[in-house]
């Protein structure tokens, strides 16, 4: 089938109830959103985020990624990368991750262990090919270099920055290393006019668009809990920013996500 909608490229399925999924999958439906991928943040939960892949249908796709969140790395066991790939062997697993920095929560103690985990992750995506899911957080100088030493020493690999909200610096080195960039509701945020910047900079050909739901939901829903449908809200900000129509801004968006993550098919 191919894809007219939007795709909610990162949300967290994990966090709604059995009980009320029917009804946010439906109001999904009826936002134009007609794809989503449910992010993995314990590798430990990675059948979790399997299961809720089996919410797929022909006419709202739904796939997973797995690993560990930067946050949860003291919390986890540190994978190696052939076990981590072996774990992704599956047509559901669309992605590794998400990992990467985040030194805003994590005390400076654990940044070790967060790096060494990025690091496994990366070595995960080359060796499977699918792209890594990247969270970065007051972590810009760091995340970048260590992209570009991975890349350097090993070579290239395919991956995502997730929910930007980074300095232009962070996006241009990642544009440069063949990376794709994607914005979540903090696009739409009053005070968010550098996201925008950025996002109205990105090649049409490397930007996605997301949710990171239930967390960060867009103008007009801020202070709500956010829910994959809402990806209407800010690819309508962003349509707008970069002067697309609606439709043509879903269906670039869309082409973007199916090209980076060709497993999800």
């Amino acid at each position: 089938m191919t894809r007219t909608g939007l795709t909610d490229s990162h949300c967290h399925l994990d966090h709604f109830s059995d009980e009320e999924m029917p009804e946010i999958l439906a109001r999904t439906r009826q936002a134009g959103v007609d794809g989503m991928v449910t992010i993995g943040t314990r590798l430990s939960r990675a059948d979790q985020q399997k299961k809720l892949a089996t919410l797929d249908t022909p006419d709202l796709r739904v796939w997973c990624t797995i690993g560990t969140h930067p946050d949860h790395v003291d919390e986890e066991v540190l994978p190696d990368a052939a076990a981590l790939a072996a774990l992704a062997d599956d047509p559901r697993v669309v992605g590794i991750g998400e990992s990467g920095l985040d030194y805003f929560h994590g005390q400076p103690d654990i940044r070790p262990k967060q790096q060494e985990s990025f690091r496994v992750h990366i070595d995960a995506a080359r060796r499977t090919g699918l792209p890594l899911v990247i969270h970065t957080r007051q972590a810009d100088d760091d995340t970048l270099g260590i992209l570009r030493d991975e890349t350097a020493r090993n070579g290239a690999f395919p991956f995502l920055i997730h929910c930007f909200s980074s300095g232009p610096e962070l996006a241009r080195g990642a544009l440069e290393l063949g990376g794709y960039i994607s914005f979540s509701g903090i696009a739409t945020f009053n005070r968010a006019q550098s996201v925008r910047d950025v996002a109205k900079d990105v090649p049409d050909d490397r930007l996605l668009v997301e949710t990171d739901s239930p967390y960060l939901a867009p103008v007009p829903r801020r202070g709500k809990r956010n829910e994959p449908g809402y990806v209407a809200y800010t690819a309508r900000i962003l349509a707008e920013l970069r002067g697309m129509e609606d439709a043509a801004f879903a269906e670039m968006t869309t082409r973007n996500f199916s090209r980076l993550f060709s497993r999800a098919v």
